[in-house]
């Protein structure tokens, strides 16, 4: 079948995908107008049947698939190598598999937005807590990251005093719901149901991607890397519960993360929580006054910092040749996504913590 022959077959499907890719632009181009009427709504109702469809299977519906989608794509590599071996392609068959590859891309491009990608897009937590103020100096940051020592090294001792253990996945999760639970009634649009979050099935290989969980947009699922340090879990998985309730930008997830695992009545989820966003501040710290960054370090408690060495340890023994180029590609996806700071997106918490106590006089 010649080029010319195949689009002209598939017009109708050509025309309505382009329609629909520029209908999802023109929507999204109002903040507003996607937060009153996708994430408000439509969002808010669909991403709970996801999680209901998904959340009571006890492995990852979601990983599964990708590991389909990528079994599918190097059967696809190898057939095509086949027929390049064979000299059995030409131009217009390249054209053709060029054009139908288009075509799929364009495909997956309207589904992960209807299902999740407009959040990119919505007013967010900024807005939902009036937060006006993102500008901050150099006396600000000092100011967070000695609150942020006081707390982490107190929820540090608190653990240690109760003699707490970290509990099992399931349990883990099951209290990440409850954290939830106590900041709905603080702030009612954390309002969660239908728990969906699994340990993830590639959490080795995450290891050497520098993945720590992430969120399937197509199954809802949210998931958590078990094989990191136990201290890490409980603040990452309030992180991907939070991209769940569509909070989409990595500052924001961080932030609603945070919330959610503050106003909850678990240690373990304050300790990890602030033991994170100590560590965001410190560093934003070191650039701009390196001395105190590094005598605010030696504050910790002995106990924090062993959780620091046990962290860089595994770091540095996770190691790999293709980190540089998968951060590299996730942070131009987050770039392509209005996160500017592509990488360091997580980092911008930093800011949104210090807007928040300058309204709200807490941390």
């Amino acid at each position: 079948m010649s080029v010319i022959r195949y689009l002209r077959k598939n017009k109708n499907l050509w025309i309505i995908v382009f329609l629909l890719i520029a209908l999802i632009k023109i929507f999204s181009a109002d903040k507003s107008r996607v937060e009153t009427f996708y994430t408000s709504q439509f969002y808010f109702s669909f991403s709970k049947i996801l999680r209901f469809l998904f959340g009571w299977i006890p492995f990852s519906v979601g990983d599964i698939l990708y590991l389909l989608v990528g079994c599918w794509i190097v059967w696809k590599i190898i057939k095509n190598v086949r027929l390049l071996f064979k000299k059995a392609v030409t131009k217009k068959i390249v054209f053709r598999k060029c054009l139908i590859m288009l075509l799929r891309f364009a495909f997956i491009y309207i589904i992960f937005n209807i299902f999740w990608g407009i959040n990119y897009d919505r007013k967010g937590i900024i807005s939902q807590l009036n937060l006006t103020d993102l500008q901050y100096d150099t006396a600000d940051l000092l100011t967070l990251q000695k609150i942020l020592l006081e707390k982490v090294n107190a929820s540090k001792i608190s653990i240690i005093n109760r003699h707490e253990v970290y509990p099992s996945k399931k349990e883990l999760i099951k209290r990440a719901e409850k954290s939830y639970d106590e900041a709905e009634k603080i702030f009612p649009f954390l309002h969660y149901r239908n728990l969906s979050v699994k340990s993830s099935l590639y959490g080795t290989p995450g290891d050497y991607l520098g993945f720590t969980g992430y969120y399937n947009p197509f199954t809802g699922e949210a998931q958590v890397n078990s094989t990191v340090p136990k201290f890490l879990h409980p603040y990452i998985a309030t992180h991907e519960m939070a991209h769940q309730l569509g909070y989409a930008k990595e500052n924001e997830a961080n932030f609603v993360g945070y919330l959610a695992a503050a106003n909850s009545h678990d240690t373990l989820f304050h300790y990890s929580t602030y033991f994170d966003l100590f560590l965001y501040t410190n560093r934003e710290v070191y650039y701009f006054d390196s001395v105190s960054a590094m005598q605010t370090l030696q504050q910790l408690i002995p106990e924090v910092k062993q959780d620091i060495r046990e962290l860089q340890k595994f770091d540095q023994a996770h190691k790999s040749f293709l980190e540089p180029a998968i951060n590299w590609i996730y942070g131009n996806y987050l770039k392509l996504n209005n996160q500017p700071k592509g990488m360091h997106s997580y980092n911008a918490v930093v800011g949104m913590l210090i807007a928040y106590y300058k309204k709200y006089g807490k941390i």
